[in-house]
This record gives C-alpha cells, structure tokens and sequence, in this order.
C-alpha cells in the first residue's frame, strides 16, 4: 500500500467519528489478543452483531448511508444502484436500516431503491427460491456487509446474484483492515513470511472489478483513540498494521 498522510482526529468525518465511538462505548469493538480464522494473533475484534439495539442500529445505518452517498459520489462511473443487497445473516439487518436511512437523507434519489437477502438455505415451498425481497434480475446491486476477512463469503454473494441475473457495481463494510491476505504456513504454523501480498478487498477488485468502501480503516481507529485510548492498545494496534499491511 502506498504511504499516505494517517488521518487525524480533525480530518476524519463526524458520521466516522461517531460510529468508532459508539463502537468503543458499546464493545462492539475490543481490545485483547484474539485468535483469528487465518491463525493471525489480533489486538483487536470487531463484532457488527452487537449493533442490536436501535440506538446502535442508528448509528450504524447512518454511518453506511453516508459511506454509500460519498462513494459512489466520488465513483461517478458506477451507476446508482437499483437494490442493495444483505448477505444473511448479519447483512439482512444492516441493508434495511440502510436503506431506510438513505431515504431519510435523500428521498428522490432511493426512494425507487429496493432491498434483497439471501436465504441460507433454498426454499423449495410458498415462492421458493434463495432470494428474499426484491429479484437481481438485470439489476445493479451494492453489497452491504461488515468486514472482509477471506474474501469467501463475497465471492460466493457476487457468483449468487450473477446466477440470480444481477451485477455488484459495488460493495460498503463497516470496517476495512487494510490488512494482507496471509500466507500458505500462517494458519498451519503461525508463521507470517514477510512477503507483500494484496488485501481481500484488493483481491476482490482485482477478481471481479468490484469496488469497495468502508465506513472507516483501522487507521481511523488509531486516530480516534490517541489521545482518549489505551496507550499500550495504541502501540499494539500500530505494530499489528506495520507487520500486516496490504500492498494495495
């Protein structure tokens, strides 16, 4: 990844600041040493489900709703999209509130906008199918999720609404980690190579063109607590970024 100006406190977004606040507050976000799927040691764990009551939920809607508006403001080449789409089972909860918030900021512009999720499971009675609310069906569809570890279950939601006869022009998560997809002996051995290798949302563009926004980094993070936070969370949450960074 190339070196840029780490975002500050003062240049960060009031809707960002909110939302890493809320997620401080409400131990949505933690600190710690927590085990992760690819085998990795994290100083820090992000859990969107705890977004479980509605003054969380709010803050969580409003922060997409304007992550969504800004990027595809900034991406006048994606098209508006005509649904926005809730990977089950986390997403179902997240593309409603959005969407509602959305049209409370800009009711002209979604108000023609709809929402689908998929069903875990095919429904083989009543109207059948894996899809739930609106048909993909020759549609643009914007993907709202929470984070992007492996990249595994975003690829199995594009392939789903391309089978369903849709295309993802984009995708919004609540936290980007800005982190390197690990290496081939790191989840057996615990061992990371050194060696730069792409994020999953970097893999994801590359993969299928996708574009992606996030609500705020792990470098806002770090901008938000220095100053307010744990020192020592601090300096841990900085060596992990410098020893995983992504090239992209």
């Amino acid at each position: 990844m190339a070196a840029s100006t780490q975002p500050t406190t003062s240049t960060i977004p009031a809707y960002k600041t909110a939302f890493l606040q809320s997620c401080l507050s409400a131990n949505v976000l933690t600190f710690g040493t927590y085990t992760l799927k690819s085998g990795r040691q994290s100083p820090y764990f992000f859990n969107a489900g705890s977004f479980h009551t509605s003054p969380l939920l709010s803050v969580i809607s409003t922060a997409y709703a304007h992550t969504i508006i800004s990027f595809l403001s900034s991406h006048p080449s994606i098209p508006k999209p005509d649904i926005l789409f809730g990977p089950a089972y986390k997403g179902i909860a997240l593309v409603c509130s959005t969407l509602l918030e959305l049209y409370r900021l800009d009711p002209q512009t979604w108000s023609s906008v709809s929402y689908s999720f998929n069903r875990k499971e095919v429904k083989d009675h009543g109207e059948g199918g894996g899809i739930v609310g609106a048909s993909l069906k020759g549609k643009n569809v914007l993907v709202i999720d929470d984070v992007i570890t492996a990249g595994t279950a975003i690829r199995e939601t594009i392939k789903q609404v391309g089978k369903e006869g849709g295309k993802v022009v984009g995708l919004a998560v609540a936290l980007d980690q800005v982190e390197k997809m690990p290496g081939p002996r790191e989840k057996e051995e615990g061992l990371g190579d050194g060696e730069p290798r792409m994020s999953a949302t970097g893999q994801i563009r590359q993969e299928f063109g996708v574009q992606t926004a996030s609500i705020v980094t792990l470098d806002d993070l770090i901008a938000v607590l220095r100053g307010k936070g744990d020192e020592g969370d601090i300096e841990r949450l900085e060596k992990y970024r410098r020893r995983f960074l992504a090239s992209d």
